[in-house]
């Protein structure tokens, strides 16, 4: 079951662990072995988290990386469905 309209996972990274520790997203990116750019990238919502920087998160948060791929899944899968009435596909059925 689709959850409604979940969060893109940059907004939680934020507001999860990056904020209630103090970080900056430097000293993030800094700790991650990516670049500023890349991180706020995330966080902003205009990039995704890949199974690498998954990884990454994963080691530095001390979470599992199935959680933030599960949470890119959801986010990507929910966005898909809302424009749904506009794919041009037909229901195929045994003839």
């Amino acid at each position: 079951m689709l959850m409604h309209n979940p969060p893109h996972p940059g907004q939680v990274l934020k507001e999860l662990c990056i904020e209630p520790l103090g970080l900056t997203v430097t000293d993030v990116a800094k700790a991650l072995g990516v670049s500023r750019k890349t991180l706020s990238s995330i966080i902003n919502g205009r990039a995704g988290i890949s199974p690498e920087m998954a990884v990454r998160l994963s080691i530095a948060f001390d979470t599992s990386a199935e959680s933030w791929l599960n949470q890119q899944s959801q986010y990507d899968l929910w966005q898909a469905e809302q424009h749904r009435k506009e794919l041009k596909v037909k229901r195929l059925s045994a003839a």
